[in-house]
C-alpha cells in the first residue's frame, strides 16, 4: 500500500502534508502536489493534515488512476520537504469544494525546494 493526492489537491495545495512527512516523498507541480509512490512508507501521517482530503490509501475503489498519475508527475517535477506560506494559493477556500477540477489540473513543475 501507498498514499496518494488526488485531484482535490488542485488549485489547493496547501502543504500540510510535506511538514510532517517522515521520508520527503512529495513533489511539486504548479497547482497540485504528487506522492512518488516507491518513497512512500505508508505511515499515514499525511492524510489526516489534508484539510481538503486530498490524501487517501492507493486501495480505496477509484484510486488506480491517481497511483499512476502521482508516479509519473513524481519522476519529472522538483522534490518538496518545506511547506512556503507565501506559495499557497490565496483563492484556495474558494476551490475546496469544486468538483472535477482536473480540467484546471497543469503538467508545470512547481519550484521545488
Amino acid at each position: 500500500m501507498t498514499y496518494i493526492v488526488n485531484e482535490k489537491c488542485i488549485k489547493c495545495k496547501l502543504m500540510d502534508c510535506v511538514e510532517v512527512c517522515p521520508v520527503d516523498c512529495f513533489y511539486e507541480g504548479e497547482n497540485m502536489l504528487v506522492i512518488k509512490p516507491e518513497e512512500c512508507i505508508d505511515c499515514g501521517v499525511c492524510e489526516p493534515e489534508c484539510p481538503v482530503n486530498a490524501i487517501e490509501p492507493d486501495t480505496n475503489e477509484g484510486a488506480d488512476n491517481w497511483v499512476e498519475m502521482n508516479k509519473k508527475y513524481s519522476e519529472s517535477w522538483p522534490n518538496i520537504s518545506k511547506k512556503r506560506k507565501d506559495d499557497v494559493p490565496n483563492d484556495e477556500k474558494q476551490w475546496r469544494d469544486v468538483k472535477g477540477k482536473m480540467k484546471y489540473f497543469s503538467e508545470k513543475p512547481g519550484k521545488g525546494d
